[in-house]
């Protein structure tokens, strides 16, 4: 069906309205007066439909990641999606409109801009995928090229701890952009190859290849017009006897997750570390379903005790033992330890295999594997001689020195909410959006002053979701019930009455959450008072938005 007649009254001013097709399509129809647009109603990035989001102004948010469009031409504004919507052409008949799917509005723009300049990234994470992308999508022509230490060309990575482990979806399916988006972006990739050096005061880097039989070759400058580092973060490897055991695995790549999808068949695996990543790996082999056991080590009392209360905590904890998985908590890993093993190759080698997790309560847990989830650190080193370690100080347009950008993992940035550095996916793709502006000088997009960290995690198929950041989980005002997965929590960073809301988390209640991101980034996030008055969120975000 490409021809749909909707009824123009179904629609106020200012407002939208999705309709479901019998082919499983979506079309959404905003409004302002009497002006009327049509797009496809499934957000590009997961498909939930954008119809059960919110209209706040000329924004359109998805309901599941907070993915925002222009309800007047449906440009990306905020990731996590990467791709705008494709928008209709739309007949005014009087009452009604016809929308017709297959005559699509051509909204794309030349790469007719800086031309005659290179922009070289470093980094193919998140940050400077996006970076790649959004130049090319707001009309960047110059040439560009994007270095990376994997071999793979950029991938999402939050699917590695997710679907990918489940053995929901496969590694083609995971790839950004497509497998062909370098090319078809014009994007030159170098991959297999190490930056040794990044000089910003002569925006120029050092690079190492390292492709072929892994021995470093000559190495090679390499300068830009514009240079953007984004050079992630790399695993936290605790210092605890035995972790370098064969084994004992970290997943921040690819190569990684194969490792532990083809290590953990019919083995006891052990997690050491509550955070997301631990509790996204537990949720995704207890899917996947082809482990002996799965047992969830955790130095707090509680799961992901540095976002949410105890009450939400438990309620995780329930959902992961309902589906089998062990959990032994307020303790300490002494050591991990492993028994030798004779090596196929040569009978008189021998190495290292765990086979036991050790607590200082003397408490001994088998395993035959171990997956690390103790965090990360920024991988600041190439430029720690110009910044503090725990991060680049950059300004809200992510710039370190005219024309050189630092951004992702080891950015620390300033934006809405202070001078943050913050390990999620979405900050990162925000980071690429707005760096690509800066670099084009496009006003029309916002800094980081106007935008607010999010993530997500997905355990079970719930999706808890989170915006904005709060220092610590403990002042906090818990609506619902987590124990159903329904719930809203809101915290603040004391216990004042008219201390407004820095952060939210929810399972189940999305549309509030989205209202109350918008109410943050607006700086009307409701206060302490507001929330135990039953202050309704959707309404006021309405509202400031008109």
């Amino acid at each position: 069906m490409t021809h749909v007649t909707i009824n123009k009254a179904d629609i106020p001013s200012g407002g939208m309205k999705s309709y479901k097709q019998d082919d499983d399509s979506i079309i959404l129809i905003t409004r302002d007066d009497s002006t009327f647009y049509a797009f496809d109603g499934k957000c590009p990035h997961a498909g939930a439909d954008l119809g059960d989001g919110l209209r706040c102004g000329n924004r359109v948010v998805c309901p599941w990641h907070h993915g925002t469009f222009d309800s007047r031409d449906g440009s990306l504004l905020e990731p996590v999606a990467t791709e705008g919507l494709t928008q209709y052409e739309v007949t005014d008949n009087g009452d009604n409109l016809t929308v017709n799917t297959a005559d699509k509005i051509d909204n794309t723009v030349e790469n007719d801009k800086l031309t005659a300049t290179h922009t070289v990234i470093v980094g193919g994470g998140a940050a400077g995928f996006m970076t790649a992308h959004h130049l090319r999508q707001i009309g960047y022509g110059g040439e560009i090229t994007l270095i990376s230490k994997d071999d793979k060309a950029p991938y999402n990575r939050p699917q590695l701890s997710k679907a990918f482990l489940a053995g929901k979806i496969n590694e083609e399916n995971i790839m950004l952009g497509g497998t062909d988006w370098a090319e078809k972006h014009n994007v030159t990739l170098r991959l297999n190859q190490i930056v040794s050096e990044v000089l910003p005061n002569e925006r120029t880097i050092i690079i190492d290849d390292i492709s072929g039989d892994n021995k470093k070759s000559d190495s090679e400058k390499l300068s830009a017009d514009f240079l953007v580092v984004a050079t992630g973060a790399e695993p936290i490897i605790p210092p605890i006897k035995g972790a370098d055991l064969d084994g004992v695995y970290t997943l921040r790549r690819m190569d990684d997750a194969k490792l532990i999808k083809a290590a953990s068949h019919d083995q006891h695996v052990v997690i050491i570390g509550t955070g997301f990543i631990g509790m996204e790996v537990a949720s995704a082999l207890s899917q996947a379903d082809t482990t002996a056991s799965i047992t969830v080590i955790g130095q707090d009392k509680r799961v992901m005790g540095n976002i949410v209360s105890e009450t939400v905590s438990n309620a995780l904890i329930k959902l992961h033992e309902d589906n089998g998985i062990k959990f032994v908590l307020d303790a300490t890993v002494n050591e991990i330890t492993g028994v030798n093993n004779k090596d196929n190759d040569t009978d008189d080698k021998t190495f290292s295999q765990v086979n036991s997790v050790n607590l200082a309560n003397g408490e001994k847990i088998a395993a035959d594997i171990v997956i690390l989830g103790t965090g990360v650190s920024p991988r600041t080193d190439l430029i720690s001689d110009v910044n503090d370690p725990d991060g680049v100080q950059v300004d809200s347009h992510l710039q370190l020195r005219d024309g050189v950008y630092t951004l992702g993992d080891i950015a620390k940035a300033e934006g809405q909410m202070g001078r943050l550095r913050i390990e999620h996916w979405r900050v990162a793709l925000q980071h690429g959006l707005v760096t690509a502006a800066a670099i084009l000088e496009d006003d029309s997009v916002n800094s980081l002053d106007e935008r607010i960290p999010f993530f997500w995690t997905m355990q079970y198929g719930k999706s808890l979701r989170y915006s904005g950041h709060a220092m610590t989980p403990d002042h906090n005002i818990l609506l619902g019930s987590p124990d159903t997965l329904d719930y809203i929590e809101y915290y603040f960073d004391d216990d004042g009455e008219d201390t407004r809301a820095s952060a939210a988390s929810t399972l189940g209640r999305d549309k509030e959450l989205v209202a109350f991101a918008e109410l943050l980034r607006r700086g009307h996030a409701p206060t302490r008072a507001q929330i135990n008055a039953g202050f309704n969120l959707i309404d006021q975000a309405h509202a400031l938005s008109r």
